[in-house]
């Protein structure tokens, strides 16, 4: 329970202990610890194993860069692999596991690869996996997948809730640190809007682990002044634990905030994480830089740290990872963190600095011109081995190396639409391009400036300009004062002497020796060699190792780094759990559903439903007496046929379309001819993909010159409005036409059967005459009902009967069914519902989804002609190519059976009357039947081999897996009514 590494002072609450435990062992450390600091307070620095040759791993970095210390925090169904010690705040009971080996941390079994590494280097699993083939499914695959990934889920559901949001700005800070702030101050005081956001608890980054002054006070206080005044500002959002992952189009910013990540079980009813999409007009990146190391033999015990992290658990988490230290370091900021520990009373053994030049500093030994050339200590660093300048070597004890090799900008979501960084010489690193998202500009460490003075500059300067081009007036802040140390920086990247392995990436153990083979093997380009060695493939994105592996390729290759270039940055910047990216979206919430305006009523009479689409339709209304669905549905169709049958077709996709060229639009999209279509008519229209197929069908009513209403299946009504939008905007961008989905705003019922017109009769007003004459098949019209309720009726069938489709404001839907309902009882009205609309389409021969399986052409459903060679349109090219237009290609045809008290089954195959049962002797296949309640027998719809030249020939329809096999007479779709005369009655 002794903290033995625990320093005075920090930003640590001391008058709140907290416990916690970890492989299973009870600690102590205090409020404002996380993870890391505390486990380093209690002298423990063996955290882990590495992923391929399971070598021992410690705490490297103090942030979100971390690739060493991974946990598994929680236990249960929230457990969470691959959790990084340095960001995870520690609360009272905190629980966790290290992870990635077998048997036990300290004796892994898995730690045998590394006595294989010579095997198993880069590209090994390229060079192994591909023979024997026989090997792959019975050898190799059990073995990857029993070794592969780091922690492990429960395997029980996340309890935990996750929500996603939306929050809209003028400027978006992204980073707290003193740039951050400078900028928040400037605009906040100007009044703009602002979001500060920031993935720490607390605002301030590196002020918060520097001993220095801002204007003449402890840069912590100046920070707590700072976020004091924009607390108090109501224009100002501030968003601490919010890390912003990614730049996406048009301003918009995905920021990840972890809302109770911080606390032992989340508050009920609130989420844990929250996925924010920002809008913004500006953006500035504030993100600050990321330390990386110097690369040499044996560099990755657990002991051996970035020395920045180091003076930043000293200053801020008041805890060393030994209490006697080394530091190795090629510029001055390696001597900040060995003054810093010196004041904290941790024993710096001697600062090892390549530069020949290195500045003195009082109370330590400086070997200068020198390197560490290896490590030794097992499961944690005992001692380093030095080479000085004259070439002679010592061995120098200490716990911990802290060692710096200077600093990289973090210039990642500056890189997220496709710009590329630029190699800056003078601090030996990349800084952001000029092609950045556009609105974002970039200040303070991130854009290379490393001094508190310029950040706080350069904040304050980027904020004006962003301002000035959102047009709100503001004026210079008088900036604080603040230190402006120098960087002096020699560049070195790896040492080139000593014997071991020196280590590029932590996580994914790419060594120097990786990099030389890749090279070697001839996968030069930085794309290839990120792959071949799987560098910078882990969770940390390879924050700090990149650099140094493109310096080493550079050298390999004999090119400068800024010619070798450097791999593209993707969101995230940092990972993202799966439930975060989901939001609510999981169980019954992860696939939308949808009820139709008649739910209610539909649900009150016992109708059971079915899925289409994300709609909830219901399939049939049983009556008293009624026990098997054909009954009902049978009982449905035959009252459409007989009287009049209402039906709620508002899952229709209905899309709004004008604009003065909207009818030259709609003749481009569909393949039949639009342009002519008069105002108050319908037409009937298909829809095809680049590649010729038909992909759905529907209707265009034009209301008015620059106005039209189209309809679409149920299924496909996103993707037609996403096809028609990319044809708009891309497509033809000139074109003066407006599209908007109006699905969920109109109720439409479809009113069927020889009595509709009467029905109708009854609620339209009377000053509207929908007489056969004046209201002939194929009309539309807006409409008034029942005293001035305002609507849409269309004359159109799917039914084969007359029938109409009649479409009021959704909220009224409801009412307009019940209403329907009642007034039509004399004329024997009934809803009828998916199954009964089923057996009269196909009773007509309309097609549905089952038709339109995405390989099907207008030739094939027997509407050829309905593809215009008179104009452009999509898709009416490709539809001519020579395997779409085969005479003996599938063609859409009936069938009925020779014996009618058979039944036809959808699904089955089609084969010659006399053909043996076989995959060569298949001619087509059934995708509709029913058993027609009109016609008294089973009826099918088919694709058949060069079938529209078969009418009349006897086939069989056969299902093996069924046991079924009928011979089935070819014939035309249109089972009933073919001339159609009842739907224009």
């Amino acid at each position: 329970m002794t903290q033995s590494n625990r320093l005075n002072g920090g930003l640590i609450n001391r008058g709140k202990p907290l416990n916690f435990n970890f492989d299973g062992r009870t600690y102590q450390g205090y409020e404002g610890d996380t993870l890391a600091s505390a486990l380093m307070a209690n002298g423990v620095r063996f955290l882990g194993r590495s992923f391929k040759y399971h070598r021992p791993r410690g705490i490297f970095t103090a942030g979100s860069e971390e690739p060493n210390a991974l946990v598994e925090l929680r236990s249960g169904a929230r457990q969470e692999p691959n959790t990084r010690a340095t960001v995870a705040e520690l609360y009272e009971g905190l629980v966790a596991c290290s992870q990635n080996y077998k048997g036990s941390l300290r004796y892994d079994l898995l730690a045998l690869n590394d006595l294989f590494s010579d095997i198993l280097s880069a590209g090994f699993y390229y060079k192994t996996f591909m023979w024997p083939a026989a090997f792959w499914e019975k050898v190799y695959e059990p073995i990857i997948r029993s070794a592969a990934g780091l922690g492990r889920l429960s395997g029980e559901d996340d309890p935990d809730e996750y929500e996603k949001g939306f929050l809209h700005c003028d400027l978006l800070v992204i980073g707290g640190g003193p740039a951050g702030l400078m900028a928040a101050l400037t605009a906040g005081r100007a009044g703009a809007n602002v979001i500060l956001a920031d993935e720490d608890c607390r605002f301030g980054g590196r002020l918060n682990v520097e001993q220095e002054d801002v204007d003449g006070k402890p840069a912590v206080e100046w920070v707590e002044q700072a976020v004091a005044e924009l607390t108090a500002m109501d224009n100002v959002r501030l968003m601490p634990r919010s890390t912003a992952m990614g730049a996406f189009d048009h301003g918009i910013y995905g920021v990840v905030e972890r809302v109770q990540d911080h606390l032992h079980t989340p508050v009920e009813g609130k989420p844990r994480q929250t996925l924010w999409r920002v809008y913004s007009k500006r953006a500035i990146l504030c993100a600050g830089a990321t330390e990386r190391p110097i690369v040499f033999p044996d560099n990755d015990r657990p002991g051996v740290m970035l020395a920045g992290s180091m003076r930043a658990y000293a200053n801020r988490w008041a805890a060393t990872p030994a209490r006697m230290v080394a530091v190795f370091t090629n510029n001055d900021d390696g001597h900040r963190t060995a003054v810093d520990l010196m004041a904290k009373g941790v024993d710096v053994t001697a600062i090892v600095d390549a530069r020949l030049d290195a500045p003195t500093l009082t109370g330590v030994r400086l070997i200068s011109g020198a390197h560490v050339i290896g490590t030794k200590g097992r499961h944690g660093l005992s001692s380093i081995r030095v080479r000085q300048a004259d070439g002679r070597e010592e061995t120098l004890a200490c716990g911990a190396l802290g060692v710096s090799g200077g600093w990289n900008p973090n210039v990642h979501l500056t890189c997220h639409q496709g710009g590329r960084p630029v190699w800056n010489e003078s601090i030996a690193a990349f800084v952001p391009g000029q092609n950045i998202p556009v609105g974002m500009s970039v200040a303070g460490a991130a854009k290379g400036l490393f001094s508190t003075e310029d950040a706080l500059r350069s904040g304050a300067e980027e904020a004006l300009a962003a301002l000035e081009i959102l047009g709100i007036a503001a004026s210079a802040l008088k900036l604080p004062r603040a230190v402006n140390s120098a960087y002096n920086l020699q560049p070195l990247y790896h040492v080139p002497h000593g014997k071991g392995r020196a280590w590029l990436d932590l996580q994914n153990d790419v060594t120097v020796k990786d990099v030389k083979l890749a090279h070697q093997e001839n996968y030069r380009s930085v794309e290839h060699l990120k792959r071949y060695t799987t560098l910078g493939m882990g969770t940390d994105q390879g924050k700090t190792a990149n650099v140094n592996a493109l310096a080493i390729m550079a050298e390999l290759t004999g090119k400068s780094i800024p010619e070798t270039g450097t791999t593209i940055f993707r969101p995230p910047y940092t990972p993202v759990t799966l439930g975060t990216i989901g939001g609510r979206t999981v169980g019954k919430h992860f696939h939308p559903t949808r009820e139709t305006p008649t739910d209610k009523w539909a649900r009150e009479h016992n109708a059971p439903f079915d899925i289409a689409g994300d709609w909830m339709r219901a399939r049939w209304f049983p009556q008293p007496g009624e026990t098997h669905w054909r009954q009902s549905a049978d009982r449905e169709a035959c009252n459409v046929r007989k009287n009049v049958g209402i039906c709620d077709v508002t899952t229709l996709g209905k899309i709004d379309v004008q604009g003065a060229d909207a009818a030259s639009f709609l003749n481009r999209v569909y393949a039949n001819g639009f342009a002519k279509l008069a105002v108050g008519k319908v037409r009937y229209g298909i829809m095809l993909r680049e590649d010729g197929a038909c992909y759905d069908d529907g209707t265009a009513a034009r209301l008015a010159e620059e106005h039209f209403v189209i309809t679409t299946t149920t299924a496909n009504a996103g993707a037609v409005l996403r096809n028609m939008e990319f044809a708009r905007q891309c497509l033809w961008p000139d074109m003066d036409v407006q599209l908007i989905s109006t699905t969920e705003a109109w109720a439409q019922y479809a009113i069927a059967g020889p009595k509709s017109r009467e029905l109708l009769q009854r609620i339209v007003d009377s000053e509207f005459d929908i007489s056969n004459e004046a209201f002939p098949f194929m009309a539309c019209d807006s409409v008034t009902l029942c005293g001035g309720l305002r609507a849409r009726l269309f004359r159109i069938s799917f039914s084969g009967e007359l029938a109409y489709e009649l479409a009021v404001p959704t909220r009224y839907g409801d009412a307009l069914w019940r209403r329907m309902l009642e007034l039509g009882q004399d004329l024997g009205v009934a809803p009828y519902g998916l199954e009964a609309l089923d057996i009269m389409r196909i009773e007509k021969g309309h097609p549905t989804g089952r038709e339109l399986d995405g390989r099907a052409t207008a030739l094939m459903l027997g509407m050829g002609r309905m593809v215009s060679r008179k104009k452009d349109s999509i898709g009416s090219t490709l539809d001519q190519r020579e395997g779409l237009t085969d005479p003996n290609g599938l063609r859409l045809v009936g069938l009925k059976p020779v014996n009618q008290s058979e039944v036809i089954t959808a699904g089955s195959q089609l084969v010659n009357e006399t053909a043996p049962v076989q995959i060569d002797s298949e001619q087509g296949h059934v995708t509709s039947a029913c058993i027609s309640p009109h016609l008294g027998h089973s009826i099918g719809m088919a694709y058949l081999k060069g079938g529209d030249q078969r009418m009349g020939e006897i086939i069989r329809v056969v299902d093996p897996v069924r046991g079924t096999d009928v011979k089935v007479q070819v014939i035309s779709t249109h089972f009933f009514d073919p001339e159609g005369g009842r739907l224009r009655a």
